[in-house]
């Protein structure tokens, strides 16, 4: 008679258990990482926020008067975060659009040469952003390649220096962050529309949609999540641009072009302002994420009723 007595199976929420919690330790260090790296960082800007602090010398806490000099007080502050939401046209708005206008002509129809395409129009994020800037600063210059365009068509009425005018320097910081992020958008939507059944698009057109129609109705939709996408990293980069801002006007001409990043380095490292420089980063940060919540909320698809 065999008296081995076999072993009962694990109960099925232990197993689980232990799956689970081994899923947590393979997450640790990154969590670590991401905690000393990120996390502690952002509390201790925070937590400097509160002092009028020069780096050096000990600190005095000084409460919410760093954010009320910011959001009250200090004009050139308030202006900065004005600059800022201007360039979110140029670096969000544009780019995407324009990256949607080149998605409808290029996906309608499979053409030759899609990889120079992607290249060229991938080109502007491959080159560091200093050297993009002392590019386009020639590019803007008195006989840069702008102005000498306008004079070869008879507009030499239209010709200025431009990152010197104060009427025209922002638009001209704004356009270039839309050349930088053109093509990073329409590789995104690229991206999505090959997920896109090509029986609707057929459909479409045997229901007689036209070009627009058929973008409208058969691509857009399918793009939603990579217009999130795109409109989350554009903003990030308008609100926190300060490459471009530094390297081609460095702020000038005046305030005209000044962005909280540009004065957050201004605060920090040059006039000894460490907690001022702090309270602005802090409400930069949570502009940001104002913002990019509205962005996923608004995106998110609708519930089925």
């Amino acid at each position: 008679m065999n008296n081995t007595r076999t072993r009962p199976a694990p109960a099925l929420h232990t197993t689980r258990g232990r799956g689970r919690w081994r899923g947590y330790l393979y997450v640790l260090p990154a969590l670590a990482v991401y905690l000393a790296f990120a996390v502690l960082p952002a509390l201790h800007t925070a937590y400097l926020s509160f002092f009028d602090w020069d780096g050096v010398t000990l600190g005095e806490w000084v409460g919410l008067d760093n954010y009320r000099e910011i959001l009250l007080e200090d004009p050139v502050l308030r202006r900065s975060v004005l600059n800022a939401l201007v360039l979110v046209a140029f670096f969000s708005l544009l780019p995407i659009a324009f990256g949607l206008a080149m998605t409808g002509l290029l996906a309608r129809h499979r053409r030759p040469g899609m990889g120079a395409y992607r290249f060229l129009f991938m080109l502007p994020q491959v080159v560091p952003l200093v050297a993009v800037g002392v590019t386009w600063r020639w590019l803007y210059g008195d006989d840069g390649l702008v102005n000498q365009t306008f004079r070869a068509v008879g507009l030499d009425g239209v010709t200025r220096a431009w990152l010197g005018d104060f009427d025209a320097a922002l638009v001209a910081v704004g356009l270039v962050g839309t050349w930088v992020l053109s093509g990073l958008c329409m590789m995104l939507f690229l991206s999505g529309v090959q997920k896109v059944d090509p029986s609707l698009y057929e459909a479409a057109r045997l229901d007689g949609a036209g070009p627009v129609r058929e973008f409208v109705s058969v691509t857009l939709p399918h793009l939603r999540g990579e217009v999130a996408v795109a409109m989350t990293v554009t903003l990030v980069a308008a609100l926190a641009s300060f490459d471009i801002v530094y390297v081609t006007t460095n702020g000038g001409p005046g305030e005209q072009t000044t962005v909280p990043g540009l004065l957050v380095y201004r605060l920090a490292f040059s006039d000894g302002r460490v907690g001022l420089a702090a309270a602005l980063a802090v409400v930069l940060s949570c502009l940001i994420l104002v913002l990019v919540y509205a962005v996923n909320r608004l995106s998110r698809p609708e519930r089925a009723e």
